[in-house]
C-alpha cells in the first residue's frame, strides 16, 4: 500500500476535510471492509479464522491490512495468546463499541432506501 506524501495537495485536502466531524468518522470507517467486520465484531471477540469465514469474498491479506488499519485507529483491539500454535482474538474497543447503534441506524436506513429504490424501479417499470 503507498502512503500520501505530506507535501503533497491530496494530503492537505484531507487535512482539511478531517476538520468536519461528519467526514473524519467517514474517513475512519471507509472502505469495503472497515463496516463489515464492525458488524461481525459487534458480536463479540472473533479469532481471524471466524472472521474470515463470516466474510468470504475477503481475502487473507485485506483483512490482515484492515484489522491492522482499524487497530491503527483503535476501533479494534488485539489479544494474541501465548499458546503453540498461536490463538489471536479480535475485538471492538470501547470506541468500536459506541459504533454499534450506528451500524444499527445505518442498517435501517439501508433497508428503507432499498426498498425504496425497489419500489420507485418499480413504479417506472408500471409506466
Amino acid at each position: 500500500m503507498t502512503r500520501i506524501k505530506k507535501t503533497s495537495t491530496n494530503y492537505e485536502n484531507k487535512l482539511q476535510l478531517a476538520e468536519c466531524a461528519e467526514v473524519y468518522a467517514a474517513m475512519m470507517l471507509g472502505g469495503r471492509w472497515t463496516l463489515v467486520i464492525c458488524c461481525h465484531l459487534s458480536a463479540g471477540k472473533m479469532r481471524f479464522g471466524e472472521l474470515r469465514k463470516k466474510i468470504p469474498a475477503i481475502t487473507e491479506r485485506m483483512l490482515t491490512l484492515q484489522l491492522r488499519k482499524m487497530e491503527q485507529h483503535k476501533l479494534v483491539l488485539r489479544k494474541v495468546y501465548a499458546e503453540v500454535p498461536p490463538r489471536v482474538e479480535y475485538e471492538l474497543s470501547e470506541s468500536g463499541k459506541k459504533l454499534i447503534p450506528i451500524l444499527i441506524s445505518l442498517e435501517t436506513w439501508g433497508r428503507q432506501h432499498r426498498e425504496f429504490l425497489d419500489q420507485a424501479s418499480a413504479c417506472a417499470c408500471e409506466q
